[in-house]
Formats: structure tokens, C-alpha cells, sequence
């Protein structure tokens, strides 16, 4: 049967399993959605490529599946990188798929003409090139299998348009091979040792991050650390890993960590650094970060290792496959002593609170009293991403959706539409600022499309929040540039969109409006008023310690 390059494209991508597709056409990837008009695809019609990749973020996040985009040529391709570059410093898988000019014209500047190649090397884990279309049987299933195996990342496959129309012969396809990878065997010599240091510490902390989630190996992480009684302390991207309300959980460490996490940490004899890379927004000053303690590093890329700190030990590794081999020669150990610290420190050292229920950290946990457990909330970046990772109580990986490496504004709401469409049953939360939720804004016209159980939360400040923050806490009261002149109508403008909002600041009774829209099905945007120069504390000043902290309270313990 023949085929053309864009066909096999569509049939290539429907054996990976991919069931949805968030992009825009173009004139130089027409012939691939040509193609997919006669798919079982689903097609996500989003109104900015950045958005795209975000949506299609929102499902490599919540599931095992790897989200795929497309874009055409030129802009379409360059209004990709960002997601990409996301995805890189967040080590999410991703497919992005881009149409180019034919091969003659390359290199001719020709019309949208952009080398997505040579721009995308640097954040993504591989790219492609296609130069005959008996590469795509190739390409395509090796780019599915490097997006996910070790360190996951994305995938950057470039399409000419000449590729896309010429015509092949193909007698079948082959079924894909869904082997397990095996596992590589551990030097169990190392992990013996490694579980006596661990028996033998008085203060062992366990230090947990993204690759605990992207390793499905929570459940691991939680026999471990409840059987030799080991309290855990998140980075960002980890918060989720460990359930927030069993008593060991120290929950989010750093800048904007309680108290008394980065306290204990400061204490510890021992580190155990699972799946982290010791981001400078998690340790503060490296050269001072936990200064008492060795460090035993786990993680599956090998130049994370010894990168930024220096480590005692360390296995490069799947997180998940050393915690299995290492439970055995855990002991059973009660810590009293330890344990007993851990709880004078939570109790004296705690995060501050707010007498007005609309303080955003109020709101915050009012939403998650009223939400299932097994939300999906999201998050832009700013102010109120680091009020939702401070107080949100996160029990299940996979529920906590944030940029975390590049900090992307613009984030939240196409990755809430990526999870809502891959998480049906599930509700999705959208936590966002004035700021923030403008750069894709426009995105609102997607989720209106399909009718997603998505309630958009703006907490409006007329203020790029954090940015004012800094300014008030270290550039002298230097404003400029982080109060916005005029602020739209957010309830307004979701309604021009078609989707039902409200203002929380016109309502007799906001708790109650809040708690009525959470219970509805539907898209829902609601604006919340709130203080402008309120700040997030506490907070360690940009390569300041962690133990030094405004708003942390004075240590004298």
C-alpha cells in the first residue's frame, strides 16, 4: 500500500498510542494534518504553539503517555521553544513535531524558513532532521523511546515538506515492542554500604525531587523512609512524591520552604538526595547547604553528579530499581531522639498565618478542603506558585503540575487543559496571577472548545508579584516596571470566551461563591482580589543561606 511521508507520520504516531495532538496547521505541515483528518487522533486546536506544547505537557505530566505537538515552519517553530526549553529543565517527555521548507529550499531563507534544528539543540534531549521518508520509520519510535528512557526530555522532529508529500511503498507495519527495559544490575556491594551509613546516622534526611515522580517510585520512597523512620523534604518539582500529611514529611525545602525544614536540614548528619540536581531555588548557597551532613546521590544522569555539590557516595541509577534492592538491608529503627526534634522543630518553626480568609495561603487551603484528593492543580509562576507549594497539601505524585526550572509564566493554563483532557474524571485546579494568566490568555478559547472541568484561579495583586517582592526586599523600594497601569476585566473577558467567571470582590459572601463554583462541572474562571503588596514568606534572599531566611523566625534552638 503506498503511503505518503505525512501518512506514515499519522500511522507511525497512532502505533505509539498518542490519542491526543495539541497544535496549529501551517502552510508547511498542511500535508501532515491532511494525513491525520483520516485519523482515530484527536486533535487539540490550540491558539498559540507555546500553548501547545504546554497542553501537551499537561499529559506527559499526569500519566505515562508522552505528550506530541505540532507546529509549522518559521514562527510556529520558534513559538515552540519555550514549552521545549520547559520540558528540557523539567525533564518531561515530549514530542514536537515541525513542519519545514522543502529540502532544496533550505538554507535559501525562504519564506518561514527557520533552522528548528540548530535553535533546538540546546534544549532538547535529541532532534531530527528527516532527509528521506524511509528515516520516519526510524525516527519516530526511537524518539518515543529516548523521550522516556533514562533522564526523560524532548524530542524536536523536523519535517520537510518535500518529506511530507513523497510517496512510499509499504507492504505492513511492524507492531510495536512494548518489552520493559531491564533493569541494569546495582552494585550491591555499594548499596550494602551504603545501608549501614543509613542504619548507623542519628539525623538522616531524605531529600526528594522530580525523579521520584517521573520514576513511579513514590510508593518505594514511602516504605523506605516509614521503615527506618527517615523524614523527607521536597524540592519543587518533587512536592507530591510523599504524601504532606504523614508526620515525616518535612514538606518543600528552600527560598520559600517552611522554617523548620530548611532548619532540620541544616542539622542532618545525612543526606539522601534522590532524584534531585541541588537547584540553587532548593539549597540556597551551595557551599553552605546542609554543612554537617555526607551525602549519598541517586539519580539516573550521571553528569548530575558531583555537578554542584560534592558527594560522599553515589549510584547512578533509576531511583525506583535502588530503592527496591536497597529496602532489604534497611533496618527497622525507631529515631526517637531524632523524630522527637523533627516534631519540636515543626510545632515552634512553623509557616506563618493569616487572620484574613482572603490571604491567598487561606484561599489556597479553603480550595484544597473543597477539592477531591486526587485533584490536579497547576500552577504559572510567581507569588502564588510558591504560596500553592507551601500550603496545598499534595498526597499523590502527579497532582502538582509547575514550571520548576525555567519558571514560565503562561504555564498553568494550557497545561491544566493537557491534563483535563487526559484526566476526564479528574478535577483540575489552575492557580495563576494577574500576570501570569495575560501571557496565555488566549488559551481560554481552547478549554472553551472542549468544555474542560478546569476552575482558573486568579489572584490578582495588579502586580508582577514577585517581582514587586524582590524589589520592596533587596533593590530599595525600586518599583519599576511590576505595576501594571490598567488591569482588564478577567470576569469580562472569560465571558467573552463563553466560559462562566465571577469576582470574589463583588460578592457578599466570597467563601461561599468559591465553594458553590468548585462543586459545578465546567470551565470556571474566578478573579480574587487580594492584597497588592502582600508578600510570600518566608523567603531566603537569591544565593543566601537557607537557615537565614525573612520571615523564617530567629533560630535559637
Amino acid at each position: 500500500m503506498k503511503y505518503s511521508g505525512a501518512e506514515l507520520l499519522i500511522k507511525l504516531l497512532e502505533n505509539e498510542g498518542v490519542e491526543y495532538i495539541a497544535g496549529i496547521p501551517g502552510g508547511f505541515n498542511l500535508p501532515i494534518y491532511d494525513a491525520l483528518y483520516k485519523s482515530n487522533i484527536t486533535h487539540i486546536l490550540a491558539r498559540h504553539e507555546q500553548g501547545a506544547g504546554f497542553i501537551a505537557q499537561g499529559i506527559s505530566r499526569t500519566t505515562d503517555k508522552i505528550g506530541v505537538c505540532f507546529a509549522t515552519s518559521g514562527p510556529g517553530a520558534t513559538n515552540l521553544l519555550t514549552a521545549i526549553a520547559d520540558a528540557k529543565l523539567d525533564s518531561i517527555p515530549l514530542i514536537a513535531i515541525t513542519g519545514q521548507v522543502p529540502h532544496c529550499a533550505i538554507g535559501t531563507d525562504a519564506f518561514q524558513e527557520v533552522d528548528a534544528y540548530g535553535l533546538t539543540i540546546p534544549i532538547t534531549k535529541h532532534n531530527f532532521l528527516i532527509r528521506s521518508i524511509e528515516e520516519l520509520f526510524i525516527v519516530i519510535p526511537e524518539a518515543f523511546k529516548i523521550a522516556i528512557e533514562g533522564r526523560p526530555g524532548p524530542i524536536l522532529i523536523d519535517i520537510p515538506k518535500d518529506i511530507q508529500n513523497a510517496v512510499i511503498e509499504v507492504e505492513s507495519f511492524e507492531t510495536k515492542d512494548n518489552t520493559s527495559v531491564k533493569k541494569t544490575p546495582l552494585n550491591t556491594t555499594t548499596i550494602e554500604y551504603m545501608a549501614g551509613l543509613i542504619n548507623k546516622s542519628k539525623k538522616p534526611i531524605i531529600y526528594a525531587g522530580g525523579g521520584i515522580i517521573g520514576s513511579n517510585s513514590s510508593l518505594n520512597l514511602y516504605k523506605f523512609a516509614k521503615k527506618n523512620n527517615i523524614p523527607v523534604a521536597l524540592s519543587l518539582m518533587g512536592l507530591g512524591a510523599y504524601p504532606v500529611d504523614d508526620d515525616l514529611s518535612l514538606g518543600m525545602l528552600g527560598m520559600h520552604g517552611a522554617p523548620y525544614t530548611n532548619y532540620l536540614m541544616n542539622e542532618a548528619d545525612l543526606i539522601l538526595a534522590f532524584g534531585i540536581r541541588f537547584d540553587d531555588r532548593a539549597t540556597g548557597n551551595i557551599k553552605t547547604f546542609c554543612p554537617n551532613a555526607s551525602v549519598i546521590h541517586i539519580d539516573i544522569d550521571a553528569s548530575e553528579i558531583n555537578k554542584l555539590k560534592t558527594i560522599n557516595l553515589s549510584i547512578v541509577a533509576n531511583i525506583k530499581d535502588f530503592l527496591e534492592e536497597i529496602l532489604p538491608f534497611i533496618d527497622e529503627y525507631s529515631r526517637s531522639e531524632w523524630i522527637e526534634r523533627v516534631r519540636y522543630l515543626k510545632n515552634k518553626y512553623p509557616l506563618p498565618s493569616y487572620e484574613n480568609d482572603l490571604h491567598p495561603a487561606n484561599i489556597i487551603s479553603f480550595v484544597s478542603e473543597n477539592t477531591p484528593p486526587d485533584a490536579i492543580i497547576t500552577t504559572d509562576v510567581g507569588q502564588h506558585q510558591m504560596w500553592t507549594a507551601q500550603r496545598y497539601p499534595f498526597n499523590i505524585p502527579k497532582t502538582f503540575l509547575t514550571s520548576g526550572g525555567l519558571g514560565t509564566m503562561g504555564f498553568g493554563l494550557p497545561v491544566a487543559i493537557g491534563a483535563a483532557l487526559a484526566n476526564p474524571n479528574k478535577e483540575v485546579i489552575c492557580f495563576t496571577g494577574d500576570g501570569s494568566i495575560l501571557m496565555n490568555i488566549q488559551e481560554l478559547a481552547t478549554l472553551s472548545d472542549f468544555g474542560l472541568n478546569v476552575k482558573v484561579i486568579i489572584l490578582n495583586n495588579h502586580h508582577l508579584g514577585l517581582v514587586r517582592q524582590q524589589q520592596e526586599l533587596f533593590y530599595n523600594h525600586h518599583y519599576i516596571a511590576s505595576k501594571f497601569i490598567t488591569n482588564p476585566d478577567f470576569n469580562l473577558i472569560a465571558k467573552g470566551f463563553g466560559i462562566n467567571s465571577c469576582d470574589l470582590g463583588e460578592e457578599k459572601d466570597p467563601l461561599k461563591k468559591l465553594k458553590e463554583i468548585l462543586g459545578t462541572q465546567g470551565p470556571y474562571v474566578i478573579n480574587i482580589p487580594i492584597e497588592e503588596f502582600e508578600n510570600v514568606f518566608p523567603m531566603v534572599a537569591p544565593g543566601g543561606t537557607n537557615t537565614e531566611m525573612i520571615g523564617g523566625g530567629n533560630f535559637n534552638d
